[in-house]
């Protein structure tokens, strides 16, 4: 899943009558002093965050800051984040915890660890070994704003002050190109820059915005399109306008960038792709490790748990060959599921058919496991085609709190040989429901809960729960198919086997090379998706790890709710109690199951 990722039109079908079953809850008592001064703290560090922060409000459908674009990457806002960070902690620390309900004790838990974390990011060894690397092909800004500013993302174009708005965030997005070239500059004088693949890519993705030209532009296609409430006297202006920036300002911008990347940054790139080889890179690498994980697990410690999955899970893959009765090796099996024509869809089309296929099923069956079903509506798109070549297999965009716009699945069609329909049913519930969309959704529209539980998070929880969604299967009615329940296994191994690499990468000194052969050799991935894949995790460290540690902690809560509870375990309860808080750290999860436990004893 990706926060900043954005193309959306069609809204999904609404979810059937029969999952719609919400239970009240009932109100909770008037907070006391220390719950009122918390809860003002929360709102208070809410608005200032987003006064900082205008692309996050912009993703929320909050337009107060819609014609911002924000000081990222500049001292004055690392400063600002780091003092609000500060007063914020310090202003809990003036709040007698012991005197709040249950509930304002677990969001003044979650506000504790999170601003601690953000706090810990500050450490100036740790700032510059991130700040002058500021753009990845993965996750940086030049990834997300053209979808924001196509008129099928997170910007709304309904008015003519949306129009007006989002040229000036786009005065500011360049603004913020040249100072990320400004960073890379440092960069480089320092030692601290991107592996050569990562920014090759890059180059790549720059090369496809600017070979759209003018009228061809992802930025044009808001003017291709105007609602009705824009009069037709301003539309001419408006056109004209589009196409002098893009024209004039926004094409150039991305040429100087590319060429700077280009003829400067990649002859002083590194050849290695390991943060461990880069100076400040592994003490980076171990906090990145604790701040995606939100555990003190070391890479080492990471690394051994990814062997033992891998292996776990290989004995799972070796039933299902035997149910389907092929005969050779495991690895014989890996390349039969790779290159059998009848796993290979034909086209875009029928890849799109076949998610909307399992979304009608998955719809039919989500309420046997859940009380509370997203009013948010989903829609299934592929991925834009200027980044589908270097983008994940799926992905995952939020809509807003009131469903004006829709949380988007995203699913990948380049390269149709490497797609593989054994892996549909997995890839929809983890991306779309009941993972992502479910979550994220029921966060945000949960009103009870301080903006920052429904809107933030860390990334362990966040897919450690979309992983855990995908063994829902065979409860909501999938992986009835052996191929289908396969395509689940080779999924998990594959988060199995992040384990692995993004540790060998960053803290074993691997290879790209050899990390896309460990891939290769342990599952039937193709070679465009394990490619893309170890592409990620050099250019994103850390993140990757996370899905595992957050799938494991969630199973195993489960199964000691279960063991305790027996026949008065109720999965939708279960479930309840997992996801309507929000994104919770690992620690924080785990003693709010055990409260709850505890409770229905």
């Amino acid at each position: 899943m990706r926060l900043f990722a954005a193309i959306s039109i069609a809204l999904a079908m609404p979810l059937a009558a029969s999952a719609q079953v919400v239970r009240p809850t009932p109100p909770a008592a008037a907070p006391n002093a220390d719950g009122l001064a918390l809860r003002r703290l929360f709102t208070a560090s809410d608005e200032a965050m987003l006064r900082r922060n205008p692309i996050q409000a912009l993703f929320r459908g909050d337009l107060r800051y819609a014609d911002r674009f924000g000081d990222y990457i500049t001292d004055r806002y690392f400063a600002d984040e780091k003092a609000a960070a500060q007063a914020d902690l310090a202003a809990l620390g003036r709040i007698d915890r012991a005197r709040l309900s249950a509930e304002d004790q677990l969001s003044y838990d979650v506000f504790r660890y999170q601003t601690q974390s953000t706090l810990n990011s500050f450490a100036p060894a740790l700032l510059k070994a991130q700040v002058e690397r500021p753009i990845d092909h993965f996750s940086g800004f030049q990834t997300f704003v053209p979808d924001i500013s196509s008129g099928d993302g997170a910007a709304p174009f309904k008015t003519v002050k949306d129009y007006d708005d989002n040229l000036k965030r786009l005065d500011g997005y360049i603004v913020y190109l040249g100072r990320a070239t400004d960073r890379m500059k440092q960069g480089m004088a320092d030692g601290i820059v991107n592996p050569k693949l990562v920014m090759r890519n890059v180059v790549a993705q720059l090369d496809a915005l600017v070979a759209q030209g003018v009228e061809g532009s992802i930025f044009y296609k808001p003017v291709t399109r105007f609602p009705a409430a824009v009069p037709a006297a301003d539309r001419a202006r408006i056109t004209a306008a589009y196409a002098a920036f893009i024209r004039d300002r926004l094409n150039p911008a991305h040429v100087a960038l590319r060429d700077f990347i280009r003829d400067q940054y990649l002859p002083k790139a590194r050849d290695s792709v390991g943060l461990g080889e880069m100076p400040g890179g592994p003490a980076l690498y171990r906090f990145m490790v604790a701040q995606t994980t939100t555990t003190d697990m070391t890479p080492d410690a990471i690394h051994t748990l990814g062997l033992a999955e891998v292996a776990r899970i290989h004995t799972a893959m070796a039933r299902v060959q035997a149910t389907v009765g092929y005969k050779g090796t495991l690895p014989q099996f890996f390349e039969h599921m790779r290159t059998d024509p009848r796993f290979a869809p034909p086209t875009r089309e029928a890849i799109r058919d076949a998610f909307l296929a399992i979304d009608t099923r998955v719809k039919a069956t989500v309420g046997r496991d859940f009380s509370t079903i997203p009013k948010s509506p989903l829609d299934i798109r592929a991925v834009p085609a200027f980044k589908e070549k270097t983008d994940a297999a799926g992905s995952y965009q939020q809509g807003t709190p009131d469903g004006s716009r829709p949380g988007v699945f995203y699913y990948n069609a380049y390269d149709l040989p490497s797609r593989f329909t054994w892996g549909f049913e997995t890839l929809f519930l983890h991306e779309a429901m009941p993972g992502h969309h479910f979550q994220i959704s029921l966060a945000q529209e949960n009103t009870a809960l301080p903006s920052f539980q429904r809107f933030g998070g860390n990334t362990a929880f966040v897919e450690g729960w979309a992983l855990y969604a995908e063994s829902l299967g065979p409860e909501l009615g999938m992986f009835t198919n052996p191929y289908q329940l396969y395509g689940h296994l080779n999924d998990e191994i594959l988060r199995a086997m992040r384990l692995v690499v993004d540790t060998g990468l960053h803290a074993k000194g691997w290879s790209r090379d050899r990390a896309i052969a460990y891939m290769l050799d342990n599952s039937a991935m193709g070679r465009t998706d394990a490619t893309a894949e170890v592409e990620r995790y050099i250019a994103i460290p850390s993140q990757a790890t996370a899905y595992k540690i957050g799938q494991l902690t969630i199973r195993r809560l489960r199964t000691r709710a279960e063991q305790a509870l027996g026949s008065r375990f109720d999965v939708r309860a279960f479930h309840a109690q997992v996801v309507m808080s929000g994104a919770l750290p690992m620690a924080v999860l785990e003693a709010k199951i055990d409260r709850w436990i505890a409770s229905q004893k």
